[in-house]
């Protein structure tokens, strides 16, 4: 089973879209839909990671409450208390950990550092070419290749 850091090796886009709490919640959006992600990382100015904004966030914490985009601080909706993960941990304890916490999105943290985020479809997809593989190994073995 492949590690996160494999995974983060084998994705098209490498670069790591992050926000700042300070940044309005308009403005997290409108990175999200020209990044095409449904989550951000929040940042401080050093780098570090202090929450995470998501589509979830928005809907929840901005739409059904009537508050408004435009002049809401993206540190009043994102969720502080980040659940991330280490570039060594296994696809299925990342996958076991989304599925416990309800989490679509895991930022991945390595010596303090955000490093990556990794988001269900990115281990769902791999989890599907890891059985694929299994499948075509099996099937060869069946024909006696």
């Amino acid at each position: 089973m492949k590690s996160v850091a494999q995974i983060l090796k084998g994705k098209q886009i490498q670069s790591i879209h992050t926000i700042a709490p300070e940044d309005t919640v308009l403005d997290a959006l409108r990175q999200m839909a020209e990044k095409n992600v449904g989550a951000l990382p929040v940042t401080d100015v050093d780098g570090r990671l202090v929450g995470i904004v998501s589509e979830r966030d928005y809907a929840r914490k901005v739409v059904l409450q009537g508050r408004s985009s435009i002049g809401t601080p993206v540190s009043a909706i994102m969720t502080s208390a980040v659940i991330t993960v280490d570039p060594r941990q296994d696809i299925k304890e990342c996958m076991q950990l989304m599925t416990e916490r309800h989490l679509r999105h895991l930022p991945v943290i390595e010596e303090g550092r955000l490093i990556g985020l990794l988001s269900i479809g990115d281990l769902v997809k791999e989890i599907n070419a890891e059985q694929e593989s299994l499948i075509q190994h099996l099937e060869g073995y069946i024909r006696g290749e």
